[in-house]
């Protein structure tokens, strides 16, 4: 009885640590594409204020990040709606032109209060940053795009994800501005992970 008492005050302890932390362990921890980097991982939806608010710290982090980190987006898939953000990004990936049209798409969104979610909607806009009608189009109903939307739709559970912004790294921890006490100290978290798993290695 008394180890029973002494392992749940341990696991007691354990979760403190985390929360003081600032992040959430995950359990199982995910694989990592590449093991030789440290892999970060931010999970958001174009439809999301708390991720658009999020992006100028995030293109900032990501010209100073560690030559070690290898970083990945991931729209979130929690409905339809989300899905046709995600197949919008995934398109755009596709077709090369994602630096092109990134922030474009979460202003659309967010300040100009355009929906995008039809095809004929996004074809417009993808044609006003130089893509041609049948090339998106291609793209946008390609095997490859929808096998990586239906990916994206099983990918937020493996991690627990619930809600957006939420930053993964290395497959074992998650940052929320919940978990982190605020969106500022985010990426903070995010430095303090990714210095402690890169002495691991």
């Amino acid at each position: 009885m008394l180890k029973i008492i002494a392992l749940l005050g341990l696991l007691g302890f354990s979760a403190l640590v985390n929360a003081e932390g600032g992040y959430e362990a995950i359990t199982p921890a995910q694989p990592v594409q590449n093991p030789d980097k440290i892999e970060v991982i931010e999970f958001f939806w174009y439809g999301c204020p708390h991720c658009y608010s999020l992006e100028p710290s995030m293109v900032e982090w990501l010209k100073t990040k560690p030559a070690n980190v290898e970083f990945i987006r991931q729209p979130a898939v929690f409905s339809d709606l989300w899905g046709k953000h995600a197949k919008a990004y995934f398109t755009a990936e596709a077709l090369g032109v994602l630096d092109k049209v990134h922030a474009d798409l979460f202003d659309a969104i967010q300040n100009k209060k355009q929906k995008l979610v039809s095809e004929d909607e996004l074809a417009k806009f993808f044609a006003d940053h130089g893509v041609k009608d049948e090339d998106f189009r291609s793209a946008f109903n390609s095997f490859l795009v929808d096998a990586k939307l239906r990916q994206a739709e099983s990918t937020g559970p493996r991690y627990g994800i619930s809600g957006v912004p939420a930053l993964i790294v290395n497959g074992k921890y998650k940052v929320t501005a919940q978990s982190a006490k605020s969106q500022a100290n985010m990426l903070t978290v995010v430095n303090q992970l990714i210095t402690q798993e890169s002495q691991k290695k």
